[in-house]
């Protein structure tokens, strides 16, 4: 894949960029390495006050750069403001936390007693240069979300950016840069993905962390086993939204739309299976059908836009092949389910809500990364259960109940990242974020994900010395 910003409302190619050379790898990981040496050193006081800078720069530039992501990807200009500014916030709280997050732990007394020892405690230290090998979909926030804690904690970072988002993956650069970072403690890789291996295989990279499909995660994981180096992998999701009698109906289905065509319908979090019990699957099926076929669909720099385009055009074509394959296994079209008449250009698709689904169909086992819903029917809280579980996935998930015997049904026995109860999954600085089974494992965010990336010593001091 050609390294380029081309407009997916257009189709147009804007501009090109050479991928960075064997002699242009080895100068950024050797000034990678250089910096980490001097960088780990540094106080949580200052590298806080580089935080702050990068967050308030990022602040002052947030509508350039929200222009940047809406051209190069096709996200909404509102959306890709909101992004920059989650950033933003983002950046601040780990500046702020950081070093409370990461501070030593200390067992009881008498633990360290029965140990023989006469002080231990627990230290988190940074590890060194940490790879991230990220997406398009969320350009700006997938990276802050690995590069703020991880910094705070005192690492270097080499950013590997999806090959459509060059333009943002050279900001995000030059933002820590311009920001006072020392030189090297965090630059983009302009490369294809081809040279990542090698570039994993560098003694001087002791861990990565991915967003991404399945197959770059499963090439990632391969490599890092082999060389036998930490990683983090996000890897999608296929989330549950589960309607129950006692929700909010008219609510949950006003909430299930944004939930599935936040980010275009291009979000791992986004609610893709619509699991409803059978008392209230038609009021919802109604409002929930109606809201989808009403979404404006249009250029992303329109600020009236609900849905814009997807963000290649073989992204387009694999959610038509699941829609394709599932309407001729039987499934029933409810709206959408086409290209847009009125989009000649671009590659945009319908707003899609899909019936009938059953175990035959391909797009009950993978991820419809785009704005197609599936609706399924429950008999019961364990059919319920049983079909929300019934996907190789395990990012997220959402309940509508407020039964609290049912909430903690589904806390015990939904395989996923996270249950949220009446409303959409968002990511926060403050919450774990990730998944288990093929949607991968490690955790961003919070304490978890600051201390992903860190060496967790036990420093233990003997009695009798």
């Amino acid at each position: 894949m050609p390294i380029a910003t081309v407009n997916p409302a257009t189709g147009e190619t804007l501009r090109t960029f050479e991928a960075l050379g064997t002699a242009g790898v080895e100068e950024k990981l050797a000034l990678a390495e250089a910096a980490f040496r001097q960088y780990r050193t540094t106080s949580f006081d200052e590298r806080a006050e580089l935080m702050r800078r990068a967050a308030a720069l990022l602040e002052e530039e947030g509508e350039d750069i929200a222009r940047t992501m809406t051209t190069e990807m096709g996200k909404t200009l509102v959306a890709a403001r909101a992004e920059a500014a989650k950033c933003a916030k983002a950046m601040r709280w780990y500046a702020e936390r950081a070093e409370g997050l990461l501070a030593d732990e200390h067992p009881e007394p008498a633990d360290v007693k029965d140990s023989g020892g006469a002080r231990a405690f627990v230290r988190y230290r940074p590890l060194g240069v940490v790879l991230a090998v990220m997406p398009w979909n969320f350009p700006l926030w997938q990276v802050v979300r690995f590069a703020a804690p991880a910094l705070m904690a005192g690492n270097t970072g080499l950013l590997k950016h999806a090959s459509n988002v060059p333009q943002t993956a050279l900001y995000l650069g030059d933002l820590f840069h311009r920001a006072g970072f020392p030189e090297g403690c965090f630059q983009t890789l302009l490369i294809g993905s081809g040279a990542v291996e090698g570039i994993l295989r560098d003694s001087r990279i002791v861990a990565a962390t991915l967003t991404g499909s399945e197959p770059a995660g499963r090439a990632v994981a391969a490599t890092a086993g082999d060389v036998v180096k930490h990683t983090v992998l996000e890897l999608g999701g296929s989330d549950p939204y589960v309607v129950m009698p006692s929700a909010d109906i008219a609510r949950a289905a006003k909430t299930a739309v944004t939930a599935r065509v936040q980010n275009n319908g291009q979000s791992c979090i986004a609610a893709k299976r619509f699991i409803v019990h059978a008392d209230v699957y038609d009021e919802f099926a109604a409002l929930f059908t109606e809201a989808m076929a009403a979404l404006r669909i249009g250029d992303p720099m329109d600020e009236s836009t609900d849905v814009g385009p997807l963000a290649t055009e073989q992204g387009r074509a694999d959610l038509e092949e699941l829609v394709t394959d599932a309407e001729k296994l039987g499934a029933t079209v409810l709206c959408g389910g086409q290209r847009p008449a009125s989009q000649a250009a671009g590659w945009f698709y319908e707003p899609t809500v899909l019936a009938g689904i059953t175990e035959r169909m391909r797009i009950h086992h993978e991820e419809a990364f785009g704005p197609v819903a599936t609706l399924y029917k429950a008999a019961d809280l364990d059919e319920a259960v049983r079909l929300a579980n019934d996907t190789p996935f395990g990012l997220s998930s959402n309940v509508w109940t407020r039964d609290e015997a049912e909430q903690d049904r589904f806390v015990r026995d939904l395989e996923a990242g996270g249950v949220f109860f009446n409303g959409m999954t968002a990511s926060h600085p403050a919450m774990p974020f990730g998944g288990v089974k093929r949607s991968g494992y490690g955790r961003e965010l919070s304490g978890h994900g600051i201390r992903e990336f860190c060496n967790i010593t036990t420093v233990w001091h003997s009695a009798a010395s």
